[in-house]
């Protein structure tokens, strides 16, 4: 080694030998400066933590916070919300009642009362008609029931070779008479929770009615109080779509409540004929159900009669069906087209679509104010769309083509049927022109 083949001076003393090493070692670096230091351009925050992100740490919280807010809030007011739905389409139906009733001097709230007692009057007679079809069914189904149970004893003898009586199915259900008491323990249960769905049903639809009186009686002021919130130039749109919902959603109910009315009157003088129980009662609830369910509101309608007519006299039940599918050709062909001319007219198909969206999307409500919706859409998209004309297709065009023929030949033949008319009747003097009375001259 290097220090060990250097030579040694006795005479050089211990300070001088520290002053040597410290000569030939390099001078230390400089300490670092520590994080965080006045040097850091942080400051005290540290260089890893800008001074804007606590900041933007609370703003994000108070963010998250108010989200959990609303949409708590929300939650719990979602049946409110959907009350105000159901309130606002309802008063779009009636408000052209009063609209006519006010212009002819009637006030505004009076004239909105006397629309709410008509339909109230209206719903409790089909309930209270459907209520006595059903309790009258339930009772002669209840006193039957000995009787129907011994046919169907006999027939699973007859058909199965067993050997049942009704004494034995007697002391089985004495036998579990703890099964029965368990059930009817469930059922007393239940009736409470019924009770106070009831109750709750009830509240609701006072809710629905009290808002649908202010809506319909205030239709003007409301108006004027969401456009005074509007810039001028989009007061006018609104407006106009505001008339637009009147006038279709009105006009679409109206002509389903005709049409209702007349179903019911035909209805009911055909089973008033059969002498079928219950005629009135049938005939309502063929009206309205042939009317307000779409597509399967005919079958449902007319299923109940034939079922009836069937514990009078099988050939009655017949009849009745005859008559159903009759009526609602004619229906179909003439009394439908004629109606609802004036007014929108929803096809069976967007009807049950709707119905089916409004179900998933609000249940029950949502099929009730399904058809309106729809109907109310439908004069949106007429009247903000633009349609252009279609091309010429021979497998569209064919079936117009071939009416425009049966068309023409039918005033064809009115004509010929005029002319013969007129070459077949007498003239009379006071039918000669000015020759013919020169000639007798």
């Amino acid at each position: 080694m290097e220090s060990s083949a250097e030579p040694q001076n006795p005479d050089r003393s211990p300070q001088d030998a520290e002053d040597a090493e410290g000569a030939a070692s390099p001078p230390p670096a400089p300490e670092a400066a520590a994080p965080g230091g006045p040097s850091a351009p942080g400051g005290a925050l540290g260089a890893g933590m800008p001074r804007w992100l606590p900041r933007a740490m609370m703003l994000a919280l108070a963010m998250v916070g108010l989200f959990q807010l609303a949409d708590w809030a929300f939650h719990q007011l979602i049946d409110l919300f959907v009350m105000l739905l159901v309130a606002f389409f309802l008063s779009l139906a009636l408000e052209p009642a009063v609209d006519r009733m006010a212009a002819r001097g009637v006030r505004r709230g009076v004239g909105t009362f006397l629309v709410f007692v008509a339909v109230v009057v209206a719903v409790g007679g089909f309930l209270a008609a459907l209520g006595t079809l059903l309790v009258d069914q339930v009772g002669k189904i209840a006193g039957d029931l000995p009787h129907l149970l011994d046919n169907l004893i006999h027939w699973i003898n007859r058909t199965f070779h067993q050997d049942l009586s009704l004494d034995e199915l007697q002391k089985k259900l004495l036998k579990d008479s703890g099964a029965i008491e368990t059930y009817a323990q469930q059922a007393a249960d239940n009736v409470w929770g019924v009770s106070s769905t009831l109750i709750g049903g009830l509240f609701q639809a006072f809710t629905v009615g009290l808002f649908t009186f202010y809506f319909t009686a205030d239709g003007p002021r409301v108006r004027r109080t969401v456009c005074s919130l509007l810039p001028p130039a989009k007061q006018a749109e609104v407006l106009r779509a505001w008339e637009i919902a009147l006038a279709k959603t009105g006009g679409y109910l109206y002509s389903r409540a005709l049409l209702a009315v007349a179903s019911a009157l035909a209805h009911w003088v055909m089973f008033a004929l059969l002498d079928l129980p219950y005629a009135a009662a049938l005939a309502i609830w063929v009206g309205v159900m042939s009317q307000f369910v779409p597509t399967i509101g005919t079958y449902l309608a007319g299923a109940l009669p034939v079922l009836v007519a069937l514990t009078v006299e099988p050939m009655d039940a017949l009849w009745v069906l005859v008559f159903v599918v009759v009526y609602q050709q004619i229906e179909n062909y003439l009394l439908h087209p004629r109606i609802t001319a004036k007014t929108v007219d929803v096809h069976p198909a967007v009807a049950f679509g709707s119905v089916v969206a409004g179900a998933a999307l609000l249940g029950a409500v949502g099929a009730l104010i399904a058809i309106p919706a729809a109907a109310t859409l439908q004069g949106f998209v007429g009247t903000y769309v633009r349609r252009y004309e279609v091309a010429t297709d021979p497998r569209i065009d064919r079936g117009a083509q071939r009416r425009a023929r049966r068309e023409l030949r039918r005033e064809a033949a009115r004509r010929l049927r005029r002319m013969v008319g007129a070459g077949s009747e007498p003239r009379s003097g006071a039918g000669r022109g000015p020759d013919d009375k020169d000639g007798e001259k």
